[in-house]
């Protein structure tokens, strides 16, 4: 196991998310990461912004070092969390997503589609995604300024 075993980690779900999340919670609970579950708590049906909003917050109250949310597809929950100021989301069904989106463009939220990979995957995407660290190299800090400053201009005060 990485040196990344004491992160605090918010994950939520949506309805069609909760088993997956339930199994990912456990798993990483068991690696030694602190998980703070925002639900939801069964499979009544309910709505994957919530979720994102949940995660939201508790990344950018620093009460967590990064999220995972689950819905269906990962794609609802991916544009509700992007709607949050200093949040960076993105789906992703494959490790080199989740590793790169971290190195490249310091990603802080992973979202999965629980109808789209299995639990086997979807522990390795996230064992990607939080064994990866953002590179700091000035391209990437580059690019990275000029979306936080798209977010900036576009802010409501």
């Amino acid at each position: 196991m990485a040196d990344y075993t004491c992160m605090r980690l918010a994950l939520a779900a949506d309805h069609a998310g909760y088993s997956l999340k339930q199994e990912l919670g456990a798993r990483l609970t068991q690696q030694g990461h602190s998980v703070l579950d925002l639900g939801t708590h069964s499979t009544a049906p309910c709505d994957y912004p919530d979720a994102a909003e949940a995660v939201a917050n508790v990344i950018r109250d620093q009460q967590a070092d990064r999220g995972i949310i689950v819905c269906g597809s990962g794609a609802g929950v991916s544009i509700a969390a992007n709607k949050f100021p200093g949040i960076r989301a993105a789906v992703c069904h494959d490790t080199y997503t989740a590793h790169q989106g971290v190195e490249h463009d310091d990603m802080n939220v992973l979202c999965l589609g629980a109808r789209i990979i299995g639990s086997a995957l979807a522990l390795e995407i996230t064992t990607a995604f939080l064994g990866a660290v953002f590179s700091k190299e000035e391209r990437h800090r580059r690019r990275l300024d000029k979306v936080l400053a798209i977010e900036r201009r576009y802010a409501r005060s």
